[in-house]
């Protein structure tokens, strides 16, 4: 089974393609595939950072059960 690719190591690549892009001395062919493999990388990326945020915008009540941060009991007073 393979490992799983960080967020870390897609981010590199996506600027790998990026630089190679920008230097515009690839063929185009190969210039269309990298854009693709740049624009997958981009929603995975993007897919990563919402999990994480939503993730990260919740807490714990008392009794163990999470609900997002902005509706803790706290905002509620």
């Amino acid at each position: 089974m393979a490992e799983k690719v960080t967020f870390e190591e897609n981010m590199q690549k996506l600027e790998q393609i990026v630089n190679e892009l920008e230097q515009g001395d690839i063929p185009l062919e190969k210039a269309l595939s990298e854009f693709q493999n740049g624009v997958s990388l981009t929603k995975d990326l993007q897919a990563t950072l919402k999990n994480a945020e939503n993730t990260l915008a919740k807490e714990m009540t008392s009794n163990d059960e999470e609900i997002p941060f902005e509706k803790s009991e706290s905002d509620k007073n």
